[in-house]
C-alpha cells in the first residue's frame, strides 16, 4: 500500500469536512481509571461520530476521491465499517452492497440494512465475507471500500489524529485500539516524526498486531 503522509491527511480532512463530525475530547481527570494522578487523561469521543465509530472518516474519503460506477460501492465488514459505508453511500445517493459474516451482530446487520445498503451474508467468518465482496467487485465493477487496506481509508482515519493534536496540543501519549490497523496507521502517519508516543491496544484473545510484529509479517491468529 502507498505510504500515507501528513499532506494526504490534511487533504482528507478538507475533503470530508462537510460529511463527518469533528468529535470533542472529554477530560477524564487526573487519576482516572486507576492511573497515577500525575496524568491528565482525555478521550477522543468518536462514539459521537456518525454511525457511532470513526469509520465514516475513511469511508467518506475513499468514496469522495473516486469515480464511483453506477453499480455503486461495496464493502466487507464485521459491522462498524459496513454501517459507515452504507451511511456514506446513502448521504451521497449511491448504491451500496455490504457483505458481512454470519457471526456479525444482528443489531449491526439491521443498521446496515436500515441505511439502505444491500446486505449480504458472505459466509461464516470475516475472511469469507471479504472474499465474497472481492468476487462481487470483480464481477460488477463496484468501487471497493476496504475497511483498512487502502491509502484513502487510512488517510481518512488519520484525521482523528489531526483533530486530536489541534484539540490537545501538548499531548504526549496516544493509546489507539487496533483491529485491522487503519486507525492506528492513520494516526501514526499524522504523528510521524513527532515526539508523541503511540501505544497500540488490542485484546489478549485477538492480538493480531502483536503476533504480526513478533513474526515480522501478517500471521493467522486463533480467536
Amino acid at each position: 500500500m502507498t505510504a500515507v503522509t501528513r499532506a494526504d491527511i490534511k487533504v482528507a480532512a478538507a475533503r470530508i469536512h462537510d460529511h463527518v463530525r469533528r468529535t470533542p475530547v472529554l477530560e477524564a481527570g487526573r487519576g482516572a481509571f486507576g492511573l497515577s494522578p500525575s496524568f491528565t487523561i482525555v478521550l477522543k469521543a468518536e462514539l459521537l461520530q456518525y454511525t457511532g465509530s470513526f469509520k465514516p472518516r475513511g469511508a467518506a474519503n475513499r468514496v469522495l476521491c473516486a469515480e464511483v460506477p453506477s453499480v455503486g460501492v461495496a464493502a466487507a465488514s464485521g459491522g462498524n465499517h459496513g454501517q459507515a459505508v452504507a451511511w456514506v453511500a446513502r448521504s451521497l445517493e449511491l448504491p451500496a452492497t455490504v457483505f458481512v459474516p454470519a457471526s456479525s451482530s444482528p443489531v449491526k446487520q439491521a443498521r446496515i440494512a436500515a441505511y439502505g445498503a444491500d446486505l449480504r451474508i458472505g459466509g461464516a467468518a470475516y475472511d469469507d465475507a471479504q472474499a465474497a465482496c472481492d468476487a462481487f467487485v470483480v464481477a460488477s465493477g463496484a468501487l471497493l471500500v476496504h475497511p483498512y487496506d487502502q491509502p484513502e481509508v487510512v488517510a481518512g482515519q488519520g484525521t482523528v489524529g489531526l483533530e486530536l493534536t489541534e484539540q490537545v496540543p501538548d499531548i504526549d501519549t496516544v493509546l489507539v485500539a487496533v483491529g485491522g490497523g487503519g486507525l492506528i496507521g492513520g494516526i501514526a502517519a499524522w504523528l510521524a516524526d513527532s515526539p508523541v508516543r503511540i501505544v497500540a491496544v488490542e485484546p489478549e484473545g485477538a492480538c493480531c498486531l502483536a503476533a504480526a510484529r513478533r513474526a515480522g509479517r501478517p500471521v493467522p491468529v486463533e480467536v
